[in-house]
């Protein structure tokens, strides 16, 4: 079977004469001007022919994101921080920061607001060079008005996704909005039929079709990436790009237009009242939101009074309680590590921070901590519990059970270390120790699942198989009970 000489379609068997398919004939004839009734739908002009504009919707679009950008880096700089670092939590939800529990509570201009933020220099600058190729071509491929509209929707796409997946996990950046711009031009390459050979458009499909594969892939092994967000834009592009090139390919053809981009508005917003109805029942309602606002503005009086006068440790230590508040844990540690340097005999501070850092799987650094706190003051039980987990984190097990003895020995009826002074004690092998542990810690702070495996593996180690067996019927009846 023969292959069109122009741009590399099949041709029907037995094809004589010039190996031309209908398809570039019907071009031909629309490049000249000539209308053709037999052609299957319209032929779409070549999306990079520039048009006659000064100022496109491109530009526009680019300004807005780095005049806010900008904005951003001036309120940093406001609260003590360098123009060049990544905006802080508070900030980039201050501007308007997609937040689950901001956003499900009622703050859905979130949704749109989010797309013109970003987080951090390089960020921008990936972006904007994405938004300056993709829009450019965009918007010569469907007009300015479809483009901003597919530009908005697919922006809002991403958002919805991005709390679907992880509604307490704050996004920004224009990223959904420039998949969905890829996935509409990768639908209208595979199904529209340009005024132009399908071979002037293999590279331009090809380079697309790698851009949204090696973004998806990287943001697949690199943490702090919403893929979920790229995904929602991409499908919700691909959507929209589809139903453009096979139903309304005509700029002229607005009634078509706007139904298709109302069908697909429709479609989202239908995904948003699902992703509200399933994720809205477990972040934070409105008196925990007024909480978090009141926590940011806490922030910020602090750091302006911490400006003023940087030795003030009782400040620093307000700070990293709001911090903790906002789920801010690495400057809640940074304001914390202050008040050590400034008071290194503040129990409290040196309690926290070694929290922090067990936590964080930083358990030397909070065995440092905790050995500060009990030096300090021998009697502080949670200095002495604290310690010992962070040598039974270590593998040091024989130096955490003295430490777990020692807190037992303050308060007896103290919950978890008899628990922890059991998986200890097992590990050591001693478990008939650790099966003594574990049924005070039943005794004392009730049981649960985590506990009776425990239990059962100590069980086991001793041979014991109906006792074994029992606790591991008893784990599973509680973790049932958890989840009904």
């Amino acid at each position: 079977m023969a292959n069109c000489i122009q741009c590399g379609r099949k041709l029907p068997g037995f094809t004589l004469g010039k190996k031309i398919c209908q398809w570039c004939k019907l071009h031909e004839a629309a490049q000249r001007g000539e209308i053709s009734e037999d052609a299957p739908q319209p032929v779409i002009a070549a999306p990079w022919v520039r048009r006659e504009s000064s100022v496109s919707l491109t530009h526009i679009l680019f300004g807005a994101n780095v005049a806010i950008y900008v904005a951003m880096a001036v309120a940093m700089v406001m609260n003590g921080g360098s123009p060049l670092d990544d905006p802080s939590f508070p900030i980039s939800v201050h501007f308007g920061a997609n937040y689950g529990p901001l956003t499900l509570s009622g703050e859905w201009w979130r949704l749109v607001s989010y797309m013109f933020l970003h987080g951090g220099p390089l960020h921008i600058a990936m972006n904007m060079w994405a938004l300056w190729n993709l829009g450019t071509l965009c918007e010569s491929l469907y007009g300015r008005w479809t483009y901003a509209a597919i530009y908005l929707i697919t922006g809002v796409a991403g958002g919805v996704a991005s709390l679907g997946w992880n509604p307490r996990v704050w996004s920004v950046g224009a990223s959904g909005a420039l998949f969905g711009l890829t996935g509409a031009l990768i639908a209208s390459f595979y199904l529209g039929e340009f005024s132009l050979s399908g071979i002037s458009i293999k590279g331009t499909l090809s380079s697309l079709l790698f851009f949204a594969g090696f973004n998806l892939f990287f943001g697949s092994v690199v943490p702090g990436i919403d893929n979920a967000c790229h995904i929602g834009g991409l499908l919700s592009g691909l959507l929209l790009g589809a139903l453009i090139a096979v139903f309304v390919p005509q700029q002229e053809n607005v009634s078509g237009r706007v139904g298709v981009l109302l069908l697909v508005t429709a479609i989202v917003a239908g995904s948003t009242v699902g992703v509200l109805r399933w994720r809205g029942p477990q972040v934070p309602q409105r008196a925990a939101i007024l909480a978090f606002k009141n926590a940011q503005s806490t922030v910020a009086d602090l750091q302006k009074k911490i400006r003023a006068n940087p030795q003030d440790a009782a400040s620093h230590y307000a700070l990293a309680h709001a911090y903790l508040s906002l789920g801010q844990k690495q400057d809640a540690a940074d304001e914390l590590k202050r008040v050590v340097e400034l008071q290194p005999q503040h129990s409290q501070a040196l309690l926290q921070l070694g929290a922090i850092y067990l936590n964080q799987g930083q358990a030397a650094d909070a065995q440092a901590m905790f050995a500060k706190l009990t030096a300090t003051e021998p009697n502080n039980v949670s200095g002495h519990a604290g310690l010992g987990m962070a040598l039974a984190d270590q593998g040091n097990h024989a130096a955490a059970i003295d430490e777990f003895k020692a807190a037992l020995k303050l308060d007896p009826q103290l919950t978890g270390i008899h628990y922890n002074l059991g998986l200890s004690q097992a590990k050591l092998q001693r478990y008939d120790d650790a099966i003594s542990s574990y049924q005070k810690e039943v005794d004392i702070g009730g049981d649960d699942p985590d506990l009776e495996n425990s239990l059962a593996d100590a069980y086991q180690a001793k041979g014991m198989t109906k006792e074994a067996q029992a606790a591991r019927d008893l784990a599973i009846k509680l973790r049932n009970a958890e989840t009904e």
